[in-house]
């Protein structure tokens, strides 16, 4: 008895479609996009060169995709990957979609390491929308504290959070990572932070490779604390659920008319949104491709005719995580 399925028998091997390594093609085509602008000072050309490059990419998927959270809030301006955008090759599954071109625009203008294109799908009407709501706080942990962490731990002290991660994770408070964005507001919080012993990873931009590197098992970060977009925190949800860690959200306005909207479409400030809540169900795809070298992914590297990338693609069905280094040859 053959022990492969029906669709790869026979004569004619038909592989069945992955969602996600079709997603990878659409990172990539991002990434491939925003290399050309390492280094360049030019964070919103690179910004739209990527959002053009990476949309194109996306209509060839075979799906029928609506964009949750799209550029406009972060960039201020209408973008092809506006919030409610139509987006794939119009046949196929309906689809929620959440993307950043660039996660770390301005780390791709600096030169500086840690700048990652990502997407998510998910089944239509499984992402939570956040509507006007721009911003997020948010707490991200891995797989081994993940059981044991409760809303209360969004509203504690950051030193009885972190003697909580320390526990789950068999560490010294000392020997904690927190990743933390470079924020004004964040200025307390990280004081905080350094008076319970723990270290601080800062970085100016990079909220979703912030929450990867926090919700992956073993790696280089511990945590992550802090304000940064909630569009960011939708994308990353998906991928910190397949790996089994959990995010804590809370919608934190960061102007009176950002309060206004939120309270005017219905949004509830105080609820804490965890995992499940941001993305529902057991059907779920994400995709990171490196702009700029970081912990998680190599960059995108040119080598005469050949450009490389390296990608990460996550699949919570089958509990998948796998690494795509690709060579490019240009024509």
């Amino acid at each position: 008895m053959s022990h492969f399925p029906p669709e790869i028998q026979g004569e004619k091997l038909t592989p069945p479609h992955h969602p996600g390594l079709g997603l990878v093609r659409v990172t990539e085509a991002a990434a491939l996009t925003a290399g050309r602008w390492m280094g360049l000072d030019a964070a919103s050309d690179a910004d739209h060169a990527a959002q053009d490059a990476m949309a194109a990419a996306l209509n060839l998927l075979p799906m029928r995709g609506t964009i949750i959270s799209g550029e406009e809030g972060r960039l201020h301006e209408a973008t092809p990957l506006t919030s409610g955008s139509s987006i794939g090759a119009g046949e196929g599954p309906e689809m929620d979609v959440e993307l950043n071109a660039i996660d770390g625009a301005g780390l791709v203008s600096e030169g500086v390491p840690g700048a990652i294109s990502v997407a998510a799908l998910a089944p239509r009407g499984t992402m939570w929308d956040p509507g006007p709501a721009v911003y997020l706080e948010k707490l991200v942990v891995d797989s081994d504290v993940a059981p044991h962490i409760g809303p209360e731990a969004l509203d504690a002290p950051p030193a009885w959070t972190l003697a909580l991660v320390a526990r789950h994770k068999q560490k010294e408070i000392r020997d904690l990572v927190v990743f933390v964005l470079k924020r004004k507001r964040h200025e307390k919080l990280i004081e905080e932070i350094r008076r319970s012993g723990a270290r601080v990873f800062l970085r100016g931009d990079g909220d979703v490779a912030g929450a990867l590197m926090a919700g992956y098992r073993g790696g280089e970060v511990d945590v992550l604390m802090g304000i940064g977009g909630s569009a960011e925190g939708l994308a990353a949800a998906c991928a910190v659920k397949v790996m089994g860690g959990e995010i804590l959200g809370r919608i934190a306005p960061q102007s009176e008319s950002e309060k206004a909207a939120c309270a005017e479409a219905g949004l509830d400030t105080g609820k804490i949104l965890r995992c499940e809540d941001l993305v529902r169900g057991d059907s779920m795809y994400f995709s990171a491709t490196g702009i700029t070298d970081s912990v998680i992914l190599d960059g995108v590297h040119y080598h005469g005719s050949i450009v490389t990338t390296h990608s990460l693609v996550l699949r919570y069905e089958t509990q998948t995580r796998r690494e795509i280094k690709t060579e490019h040859r240009l024509k």
